[in-house]
């Protein structure tokens, strides 16, 4: 496997696919619990042993010291932890045991990975000639350059993430967000250096991830974020431990798994990004403990058969004066009856800033098209981190990329598909330039923040459109044109109420094209006469007429 070097985008399949020979009949959630924690361990023993080779040709006699680990973001690994112990038992009985105890170990050592790390290899249920197969695999890589396997490491992280995801189908979705989407929210909201990014429901941990890769390219410092983040389920709290960890991305995760609503863990604290996918019309979230709670005093206390607007109260506690939210909901949130006057409040606050429709199928659980929420706390204007913005107060931004056809990649007999990588099995219908197409939503967002960039209408015909909230906004022509206000329709967020579609039949030529189809019909007949023609002669050559 060492001659599989860190540029080929193969590299992680494989890895799954090798390490899938171990799956036997093991659930799911289990399997997953295996190869993310062997990807895991194998980088952080390299991490360390890199670090301890450095330490030991200083010649200071710090080897052995845990501080000059830490100080580099390194977790101390104790001997017997080490892979080279794991690969030299590789092909023994005892594997399974010999990987429990350094996993034992490593959180022994490093308190920040107490109760995080998996511990069930030495299950009878896996085989243990095939589980030293997989560590032979791991130990072949090359991890000459920590960084850039970090980088590999990661990224084979991810895959099979992405990979268990869809295998485990709707449970995969309560930890991994495509990251097309992931790509999306981060590209629109740009988390800047020195900047504190929370998401309430993690998962996984791919928007602290995302987040991380925008402002290293940009600063080249994974130090200038604070990540805060909390998960209500123990099995994807550790998941998300180990993805950041492994990235070298400190991060506050809470100190245990639990629910944002009944145990905030960072109550009171305020975050200039918070970036979410909770999950769609969560049922059960209330007890009677939230009646009162000051997240939702200004408003309304959401209803207890559905959590999305106990998550946007929930989001808008955390944010600081100045910060900016986007996460995702189910397209019913935009026209609920049952929280129209939260809703309503909402915008007459100025919290709204940004809804965008996001297309089909970008999810691996269900087919449903959602919406993107930006809220922003500011829409006053004004210098915001090196960007001049204009003042956008009582308007909102609506997109719709449901229709989007820009850039399309074409390929024969497959889908085109907006934002979707299919983040699943069927990764075949990875069809259009998806960068590009990140990209493009992303200037629509910022062109219309920005001082100077943005006409009296600022719209597309079935893209986008900014539209103002009340009917005195408007000035005589819009009036006259019945441009409508989001007062003038009933608070309703649809983007279909306010971008302009065109209807397309209007530009058919109807007599051109009643003529070409009469023109084809006549022939159709021509040929239908000709072949019956043919068929009576046929018949008669053979001595029976037909009548």
């Amino acid at each position: 496997m060492a001659t599989e070097n860190n540029a080929n985008i193969g590299f992680e399949k494989q890895i799954w696919d090798a390490a899938c020979v171990l799956w036997g009949h093991i659930p799911a959630a289990e399997y997953r619990k295996v190869i993310v924690g062997l990807i895991f361990l194998r980088y952080i023993s390299s991490a360390f042993e890199k670090r301890y080779q450095q330490l030991v040709d200083e010649g200071d006699g710090f080897e052995d010291d845990k501080d000059a680990y830490a100080e580099d973001n390194i977790f101390f690994v104790p001997e017997d932890a080490r892979w080279s112990k794991i690969a030299s038992s590789a092909h023994t009985p005892e594997i399974g045991t010999v990987i429990d105890d350094a996993m034992r170990a490593i959180e022994k050592e490093n308190t920040t990975l107490k109760n995080v790390l998996p511990k069930n290899y030495a299950s009878p249920d896996l085989d243990k000639r095939v589980l030293g197969d997989v560590v032979d695999l791991f130990t072949n890589m090359d991890m000459g350059d920590t960084e850039e396997s970090k980088d590999l490491l990661g990224r084979t992280y991810e895959y099979c993430i992405q990979q268990f995801a869809a295998y485990e189908g709707v449970k995969g979705g309560e930890f991994y967000t495509p990251a097309s989407i992931v790509k999306t929210i981060v590209a629109i909201l740009k988390p800047f250096k020195n900047c504190r990014v929370y998401d309430p429901c993690c998962g996984s941990g791919g928007m602290f991830v995302q987040s991380a890769a925008l402002v290293k390219s940009k600063q080249g410092n994974l130090n200038s974020i604070n990540v805060y983040g909390q998960e209500k389920e123990p099995a994807t709290y550790r998941l998300a431990k180990m993805n950041l960890a492994l990235r070298g991305i400190s991060h506050n995760l809470g100190s245990e798994a639990d629910s944002s609503f009944t145990h905030d863990l960072h109550e009171g604290l305020r975050f200039n990004y918070i970036m979410a996918n909770p999950p769609f019309n969560l049922k059960g979230w209330y007890n009677d403990n939230l009646k009162n709670d000051p997240r939702w005093a200004d408003y309304a206390t959401p209803p207890e058969s559905n959590a999305n607007y106990a998550w946007i109260l929930h989001i808008l506690s955390h944010l600081k004066a100045d910060g900016v939210a986007g996460f995702l909901l189910a397209n019913g949130a935009l026209n609920d009856s049952d929280t129209l006057d939260i809703r309503q409040k909402l915008i007459e606050n100025d919290r709204v800033e940004v809804i965008v429709v996001l297309p089909r199928e970008l999810f691996i659980t269900t087919d449903i098209s959602v919406t993107l929420w930006i809220l922003n706390r500011n829409k006053k204007g004004g210098n915001y981190h090196g960007r001049n913005l204009r003042n956008r107060e009582h308007e909102i931004l609506f997109m719709d990329l449901r229709q989007w056809k820009e850039n399309p990649v074409k390929h024969e007999n497959k889908k085109k598909v907006f934002l979707s990588s299919k983040d699943s099995k069927n990764t075949e219908n990875i069809t259009i330039n998806l960068a590009g197409q990140i990209e493009k939503a992303a200037e629509i967002y910022h062109t219309w923040q920005n001082e100077g960039t943005v006409s009296e209408k600022y719209a597309v015909p079935e893209l986008y459109r900014s539209v103002k909230v009340y009917d005195s906004q408007l000035t005589d022509e819009e009036r006259k044109n019945n441009v409508p206000t989001i007062e003038s329709k009933g608070y309703t967020l649809t983007p279909s109420k306010y971008i302009e579609f065109i209807d397309h039949d209007l530009k058919i030529d109807y007599e051109k094209e009643m003529a070409r189809i009469q023109a084809e019909m006549q022939e159709i007949m021509k040929q239908e006469k000709e072949s019956q023609q043919m068929l009576e002669d046929a018949f008669r050559g053979i001595g029976y007429g037909i009548d």
